[in-house]
């Protein structure tokens, strides 16, 4: 009778070196890259939105490379500081991987790269704790959208409603989401619903960094702030 894999040990040590070794072939990934480009990039994101990324990515492959993941390895990549970078200026772009941060690496013209990341922008649905923009309140009275069957299922989000002569009826106003509280798991779906889009997944460009100079873009820190970081 064959083995149960479910029964199947495996070494923690094992483990631990596989995530050793994980960390440091992005370390080697990094440091080459920096050898290979001529500007680097870090860059904050809003609102991840994975597959409009990989199209995103995937357009500038030719040109760039990014690397997204742990900051505090991609850090170690770049040197935290004067005494181990791995080339000068570039422990200013390490203590800005703060957050939701990632790098980009390019031969691409510096106006180029702003153009790119000026103009990313794509709307989609907000998902569960994300903050509204706006007020959304459903008033009183037939909900011609909807079919008879959802009626159920607009019940258990918390919706007061009911049929009346097979045409799904809200039996008082009802306050979707209100502006600056996040979202409960209920509302974002009731959003989905209604096709409202309040999450729009964006770019931000931090800084820049070249053989030849060091750049913050606007609303960065100043770069007294990196120093004393």
């Amino acid at each position: 009778m064959p083995k149960s894999k479910r029964n199947k040990i495996v070494s923690l040590s094992k483990t631990k070196k596989k995530g050793k070794e994980h960390k440091e072939s992005i370390v080697n990934a990094i440091r080459e890259a920096a050898e290979d480009y001529n500007s680097i990039y870090v860059f904050s994101f809003e609102n991840m939105r994975n597959l409009k990324f990989k199209e995103f990515r995937e357009k500038l492959k030719p040109t760039s490379r990014f690397f997204l993941g742990s900051n505090k390895v991609m850090q170690v990549a770049l040197g935290r500081s004067v005494s181990d970078e791995i080339r000068p200026g570039l422990y200013k772009v390490s203590k800005l991987l703060r957050g939701d941060a990632g790098l980009f690496l390019t031969n691409m013209p510096r106006d180029e790269v702003e153009s790119c990341f000026n103009k990313f922008e794509e709307n989609d649905f907000a998902r569960t704790g994300t903050i509204p923009t706006e007020k959304v309140e459903l008033l009183e009275g037939p909900l011609d959208q909807f079919t008879h069957e959802m009626e159920p299922f607009l019940r258990k989000q918390g919706m007061p409603v009911r049929l009346n002569k097979g045409v799904v009826e809200l039996v008082s106003d009802f306050v979707v989401c209100e502006e600056g509280k996040p979202l409960s798991p209920e509302s974002a779906r009731i959003l989905r619903l209604l096709g409202i889009k309040m999450a729009t997944f964006r770019l931000n460009l931090i800084c820049r960094w070249s053989p030849e100079d060091f750049e913050l873009y606007k609303g960065g820190l100043d770069e007294s702030d990196v120093e004393s970081a």
